[in-house]
C-alpha cells in the first residue's frame, strides 16, 4: 500500500515521540523518588497529537495547554534541559523553577502554557488569536483541553467570540475518556464533543489521536483554514494515557483488557513498524535514534541535578511587569 507520507515524516514522529516517552518515563521514575514534587500529568500513550500537530503547524505558530504539558513542550522545541529543569524547580527552568511540571512556558517557542485552571487556557487561546489578527500576523494558535475541560462554561463563551470574529485558532480536545477518572459517558448526554461545535457553525472534526498521519492531516486543515481568515475550527482527537489522571491516579477506574487494547494501538510502534517495513531505517538506525534518546534524557536529569535553585530575590518577580505599572514601587 502506498504511504501518504515518507521517510523524513515518520523518522521524525518517531524520534519526536520516543524522546517525550523516554523523558515522562525517567519523569515518573524521579517522581517516586521524591526529585520532582507537586502534581504531575504525563503524556505518556498520547504523543502522536503533538508530533502530528507539528508537522502542520509552522514553527512561529502559537501553542497553549492544560497541565498535561511536557509531551506538546518538547514537541514545540523546548529543550530537555530546561524542561526538567524546570520540573525539579531549579532557577535553569523554562519558568525559572517557579511553574513545575503544569506551567511550561517559552516565549521564544511560542508555547504559552502549561495552565492547572481546569479550562482557562481556552479563553487565553483564543485571546492570543485576537492579538494576532489585530496585529495582522497570519500565525495560528493552536489551543489544547480534555474532555473534563469541554464541561468548562469558558469553552463556549471563547467558541462563540472566536466565531463571530472569525479568530485563527484551532481548539483541539486531546479526549482521553475519563478526565479526571469519571468517563465521558456518565458526564454528559453529548458524548462527541466535536458536535459542540455546531451550535456555533463551527466546522469541526473528530480523529483517531493515536495515528500520526490522521492527526497530520486533520490539523493542516484546521490551521489553514484559519490562517486563510476563515476562523476556528473544533477538531476532537480520541486518544488514550496508559497511566494515570496524574502520578497519585492508580486508574482503578479502567480495565485491563482495554488499557491492553489500546497499548497495541501504540503510535511509537506503529512509526517504528513503517520505518522498518518500508526500509526507511534499519534495527541498527532505530538503535542509535534510541541510544542518542537514552544520552539526551540521561544529560537533562544530570543538567537538572546541578543546576542552582532560585535566589530568594526572584519571590516577588515576574508578578507584576513593571514598566506598565509605575506606580508600583520595591
Amino acid at each position: 500500500m502506498a504511504l501518504e507520507f515518507g521517510k523524513e515524516t515518520y523518522l521524525y514522529w518517531y524520534e519526536n515521540m520516543l524522546l517525550q516517552r523516554k523523558f515522562e518515563e525517567k519523569t515518573g521514575q524521579l517522581y517516586g523518588m521524591q526529585k520532582i514534587r507537586g502534581f504531575c500529568h504525563l503524556y505518556i500513550g498520547q504523543e502522536a497529537i503533538s508530533s502530528g500537530t507539528m508537522t502542520a503547524i509552522r514553527e512561529d505558530d502559537n501553542m497553549i495547554t492544560a497541565y498535561r504539558c511536557h509531551g506538546l513542550a518538547l514537541a514545540k522545541g523546548l529543550t530537555p534541559r530546561e524542561c526538567m529543569a524546570e520540573l525539579f524547580g531549579k532557577a535553569t527552568g523554562c519558568a525559572k523553577g517557579k511553574g513545575g511540571s503544569m506551567h511550561f512556558f517559552s516565549k521564544e517557542k511560542r508555547f504559552f502554557g502549561g495552565h492547572g485552571i481546569v479550562g482557562g487556557q481556552i479563553g487565553l487561546g483564543a485571546g492570543i488569536a485576537f492579538s494576532d489578527k489585530y496585529n495582522d500576523s497570519d500565525r495560528v494558535t493552536v489551543c489544547y483541553f480534555g474532555d473534563g475541560a469541554a464541561r468548562q462554561g469558558i469553552l463556549h463563551e471563547t467558541f462563540n467570540m472566536a466565531m463571530t470574529w472569525k479568530l485563527p485558532v484551532v481548539f483541539v480536545c486531546e479526549n482521553n475518556m475519563y478526565a479526571m477518572g469519571t468517563s465521558v459517558k456518565r458526564t454528559s448526554n453529548v458524548t462527541d464533543i466535536y458536535k459542540f461545535a455546531d451550535a456555533y457553525d463551527m466546522p469541526s472534526d473528530e480523529v483517531d489521536g493515536m495515528s500520526p498521519e490522521a492527526v497530520h492531516n486533520s490539523m493542516n486543515r484546521a490551521v489553514n483554514r484559519a490562517r486563510d481568515g476563515d476562523g476556528p475550527t473544533l477538531v476532537e482527537i480520541k486518544t488514550y494515557r496508559f497511566r494515570g489522571h496524574s502520578m497519585s491516579d492508580p486508574a482503578k477506574y479502567r480495565t485491563k483488557d482495554e488499557e491492553a487494547d489500546f497499548k497495541l494501538k501504540d503510535p511509537i510502534e506503529h512509526c517504528k513498524k513503517v520505518l522498518l517495513e518500508n526500509d526507511f531505517a534499519t534495527e541498527e538506525d532505530l538503535k542509535k535514534i534510541q541510544d542518542n534518546i537514552k544520552a539526551t534524557v540521561a544529560d537533562c536529569v544530570d543538567f537538572a541535578e546541578k543546576s542552582p535553585w532560585p535566589d530568594d530575590s526572584e519571590l516577588y518577580k515576574d508578578i507584576y511587569v513593571q514598566e506598565d505599572y509605575p506606580f508600583i514601587t520595591d
